[in-house]
């Protein structure tokens, strides 16, 4: 128990520290507050996830930050948390090296996303419906549905 009020008590100290560039750039300063945002991640905080993965997935340096960063993105994302979808469908419709384009991937993904109330998330669904994808065919239905949620969210 003391351990978990621990980890959460330097999370939010780390999470506050971030604001300050001067500390982020001191290396020693950095690993620590790296290391604060994978422990809470590591214990199952969809949050921590949700940021840990994100910064490790555009700020992370090399091709395993990359892959922790999406493997911690699509566990929050699997919890419910909507910006996290939202960027896995980003991914997945950019394809990369290794894997190429997939509407298909990137429409379940938002589709998570709208449905956990992410404007963005329904109106990118909604045009992809409208003009389909690699591996999704254009479905107007569809479409005036994830237009209709968009419009919904505020949209």
């Amino acid at each position: 128990m003391f351990w978990k009020l621990r980890a959460r008590i330097g999370y939010q100290a780390a999470r506050w520290l971030i604001r300050f560039p001067k500390l982020v750039a001191q290396p020693r300063a950095w690993q620590w507050m790296q290391g604060q945002y994978a422990r809470m991640a590591a214990l199952g905080d969809v949050p921590a996830q949700s940021f840990y993965g994100h910064l490790l997935l555009h700020r992370g340096h090399g091709f395993g930050a990359r892959e922790e960063g999406i493997r911690l993105l699509r566990q929050a994302a699997q919890a419910g948390d909507g910006k996290s979808a939202y960027q896995l469908g980003v991914l997945s419709l950019a394809g990369d090296a290794r894997q190429a384009p997939d509407a298909a991937d990137a429409a379940r993904w938002w589709g998570l996303a709208a449905d956990a109330g992410h404007p963005l998330a329904a109106r990118k669904l909604a045009d992809l419906y409208r003009d389909g994808g690699p591996g999704l065919e254009p479905d107007s239905d569809a479409a005036q549905r994830a237009a209709r949620r968009a419009g919904e969210l505020g949209l």
